[in-house]
């Protein structure tokens, strides 16, 4: 029997070119996709937001009013603004008039109200954002968690992060046997602060995942690790520095190719390869992250994110739908995982 179409909402009116590029890219997913798409935002704005109206006959236009903007402190916003876009979203996910909801808005915002109004999965201390990177290896790719939900950490948040990464990585990565390691700043067991010790012990220890050591910085992109934990202050440096290489690269690539026809025709000779290094190092490629640990499926994209950003981070939704991911880790969690450590 096949999958039944995913319905996805968006924030149209989160992110610094909403609601023009948020439509724009949703439109996309909705033709290319095979995805219900319902746009959340105002109305008018959304109508006077494409120069091809018409196109929007392949969406729904749910009302809201308001946003939360980037300034404003999450939790009293949202309580402020009962109807704001992202409240609206999360609500129809509540009421299984969607299967996820996919903003470039206020990240803190998507997530307080992700946990007002969805809750976490039992079990769950803390939910994460997980991200996926590329490696040097052409078709691997490696998931790191978390990069921003979690500032600050106790053992039991990262031993619970790996065990999601596992199922993830497992069922939407297509990782039979993923290899989880634990960020630190040597691969020896007694390396790190007192965080990286307790989190070793317990992630040795958990038949839940499969734990194969630490990793370095240098060992993220090589491809040697499928799954790398971390907390969300490190990983949040870590993820804005990567997207900083990546923009760097296609920068230097542009400069570099020779000008007049010896470039154009050194482009057009190029251009599969210049392509394919483009899908691998540019974050737009991506989409954003997917908010492990809350009870519903909720990507978070870049605040700066335009059409294509968009179009992936619903791709991301829907793949996250289709495979299942969230009966999965709540499977997964309560039957298998040991029980967490104390992490006072």
């Amino acid at each position: 029997m096949g999958l039944t179409q995913a319905r996805i909402a968006i924030d149209a009116m989160g992110g610094d070119y909403a609601p023009a590029e948020v439509v724009s890219g949703a439109i996309r997913a909705a033709a290319e996709l095979g995805v219900e798409i319902l746009l959340v935002g105002d109305p008018e704005a959304i109508r006077a937001s494409t120069p091809h109206p018409e196109n929007l006959s392949q969406v729904e236009i749910v009302p809201a009013e308001g946003t939360i903007e980037m300034h404003e402190e999450p939790l009293s916003a949202l309580r402020r603004k009962p109807q704001a876009s992202i409240n609206v979203a999360m609500e129809l996910v509540k009421q299984g008039r969607a299967d996820a909801v996919v903003s470039a808005g206020h990240s803190g915002a998507a997530m307080a109200s992700s946990l007002l109004r969805l809750g976490r999965i039992k079990g769950i201390d803390r939910p994460a954002i997980g991200a996926v990177f590329p490696t040097v290896m052409a078709d691997k790719s490696v998931l790191i968690l978390d990069v921003g939900a979690n500032v600050d950490c106790r053992p039991k948040f990262l031993e619970q992060f790996a065990v999601m990464g596992t199922v993830y990585s497992q069922y939407v990565l297509g990782v039979q046997e993923p290899r989880v390691g634990l960020l630190n700043i040597g691969e020896e067991p007694s390396k790190g602060n007192d965080l990286a010790l307790r989190v070793h012990q317990a992630l040795s220890d958990n038949p839940a995942v499969p734990f194969v050591g630490n990793a370095e910085g240098r060992d993220i992109l090589s491809g040697d690790f499928d799954v790398v934990v971390c907390d969300g202050f490190v990983g949040n440096v870590l993820l804005k520095f990567a997207e900083a290489v990546g923009e760097s690269i296609l920068q230097i690539l542009r400069e570099e190719l020779p000008q007049g026809v010896r470039g154009k025709l050194g482009t057009l000779v190029l251009k599969n390869n210049l392509r394919r290094i483009k899908q691998r190092v540019d974050h737009a490629e991506h989409g954003g992250g997917l908010l492990l640990g809350v009870a519903g499926i909720v990507v978070i994209s870049h605040g700066s994110s335009q059409a294509p950003s968009i179009f992936n981070a619903v791709r991301l939704a829907k793949e996250a739908v289709d495979n299942r991911v969230l009966e999965r880790i709540r499977a997964q969690y309560q039957k298998v995982a040991a029980p967490a450590t104390d992490g006072e």
